[in-house]
């Protein structure tokens, strides 16, 4: 083993440690996570994050997930792409949770507005304690508290793969409408590009329960079609890891 990897190993075997005194208990899985019932809950995760020494984003990518740096390699590809190159002055996102893209989002830019719209509670609070971001009214798949035309970066990560189709396609209708002529819309989609065979059998026979609805897919061809008729061009699309597999990032502008 090289040297980085000592390190590594040493790293992860002291979080592991401390973790245990915390009173939680890691076994290696190969069983995907995140089904729709199986939400991020709030004070384990802020307990264990705190006992591992580690941004409460950073131990979900690393700790909860297996995956670490995912969420920064998503935000890299954004910056070089361009997104936050114009110092967007308002954000909105779309079910931010434990806040792991918002919180490196606002390492790439100071907006003077940034939107969330959250379902648990505890996190959106935790959220605007934190960030100082506004928390809007969750209404169905409405962003009905922002207006037409006024967010220059409109983003949700790793949610769309848990709603249904129409969900999914109702809230795609309100980030065209919200985001400003000029402006990015950025989500993430389990496209046909993220189910070859290997994929869909892994999901198929070890989701586990939780997992009939999740991950929902959505055709590359449709997201694109929709968008492009609501006056969003489709600027790039990257890959990014999602539990056993991997989930497509999606980068639009919108142009009228």
């Amino acid at each position: 083993m090289t040297a980085a990897g000592r390190a590594k190993s040493a790293v992860k075997s002291g979080a592991k440690r401390l973790l245990e005194r915390a009173g939680f208990h890691l076994v290696r899985s190969t069983t995907p996570r995140g089904g729709v019932n199986d939400f991020i809950p709030f004070e384990p995760t802020m307990r264990a994050a705190r006992a591992a020494g580690l941004s409460v984003g950073d131990y979900i990518d690393e700790v909860m997930n297996g995956t670490p740096g995912a969420t920064q390699s998503t935000v890299d590809e954004l910056r070089t792409l361009g997104v936050f190159a114009a110092e967007p002055d308002t954000v909105l996102e779309i079910g931010p949770g434990s806040g792991r893209y918002l919180e490196k989002t606002l390492k790439e830019c100071s907006p003077g507005r940034y939107e969330i719209y959250e379902t648990a509670a505890p996190w959106a609070s935790y959220l605007v304690e934190t960030f100082g971001v506004v928390a809007r009214p969750v209404t169905g798949f409405s962003l009905d508290a922002t207006p037409d035309n006024s967010v220059d970066l409109v983003q949700a990560h790793k949610v769309f793969n848990t709603l249904t189709f129409l969900g999914s396609c109702r809230y795609f209708f309100e980030m065209a409408r919200v985001t400003r002529p000029g402006g990015w819309i950025v989500f993430d989609v389990m496209t046909e590009t993220c189910l070859d065979p290997e994929a869909m059998r892994v999901w198929a026979t070890k989701g586990g329960a939780g997992h009939d609805s999740f991950p929902a897919a959505m055709p590359l061809r449709a997201c694109v079609d929709l968008f492009g008729t609501l006056g969003c061009t489709l600027e790039a699309g990257f890959p990014a890891p999602l539990g056993v597999a991997s989930t497509e990032v999606l980068v639009f502008r919108k142009t009228a």
